[in-house]
């Protein structure tokens, strides 16, 4: 077990149940306003997968290893390692995985078993590429029995208009609230071909029983989110 000083939790809301095999959990970054989203989806072998890991209460983490056991850990790219570490350090078994754009910035985070395509594939959970973000990101497709969900990461944000200095700056400057949208930040660093990622997530958005989208930072699509896809992706 880790010492305390080891597992920092910040404040987080309740694990979300979405489907049978699909949870999420929304939780804070310290000095920020923006929210940040873990996603755990079970695989049809029974074990877990984590997507972009927030480290939780003890008794939250309990909850979470009652779903089965931690296989793989996924650090969505090279920004979000805050609480990967500590996941390893918790689940020496567990591999962690990251995408191949990603992995040196990662690596000097965690040590990374390797890349998303070769997470084993699986019927229920599996990874895609996504063109035109230099392999700097992928997509996680989760098949679900009320339909498939997408988690995406910086790409795509979801984020209601924020107060405070912070609420102005993710408005104004980053161009990250307001709902659906590719913010200002991943239109300079992230989106390498602007052509390309429209094509993608407009094959995303025509993928058959679609039911939700999970973005990294605040709300899920969930409300017709292969238009809000389309409408993104006419952004481009």
């Amino acid at each position: 077990m880790l010492n305390a000083e080891d597992w920092v939790v910040a404040p987080s809301k309740p694990m979300e149940k979405l489907a049978e095999n699909l949870w999420r959990v929304e939780g804070t970054i310290s000095g920020s306003p923006l929210k940040r989203v873990m996603t755990v989806a079970r695989r049809s072998d029974g074990k877990l997968v984590i997507h972009n890991a927030i480290a939780l209460e003890e008794p939250r983490m309990k909850e979470l290893e009652a779903l089965g056991e931690i296989a793989y850990v996924v650090v969505p790219n090279g920004f979000h390692r805050i609480d990967a570490a500590r996941f390893a350090r918790r689940y020496p078994d567990a591999k962690v995985h990251c995408p191949a754009g990603s992995r040196k910035r990662v690596a000097a985070a965690v040590t990374v078993h390797g890349t998303l395509e070769e997470i084993p594939a699986d019927p229920d959970v599996r990874f895609e590429a996504v063109r035109g973000v230099g392999d700097a990101e992928g997509v996680m497709v989760v098949r679900s029995a009320d339909g498939v969900t997408l988690v995406v990461n910086d790409l795509v944000f979801n984020m209601p208009h924020q107060g405070g200095v912070g609420g102005f700056v993710l408005r104004h400057v980053t161009a990250s609230s307001g709902g659906p949208t590719i913010s200002r930040v991943a239109r300079l660093f992230l989106v390498k071909d602007a052509a390309a990622v429209k094509g993608e997530l407009e094959r995303l958005a025509a993928i058959p029983d679609l039911r939700r989208v999970i973005v990294s930072h605040h709300e899920t699509l969930d409300v017709e989110p292969s238009a809000a896809l389309r409408a993104v992706a006419a952004t481009l």
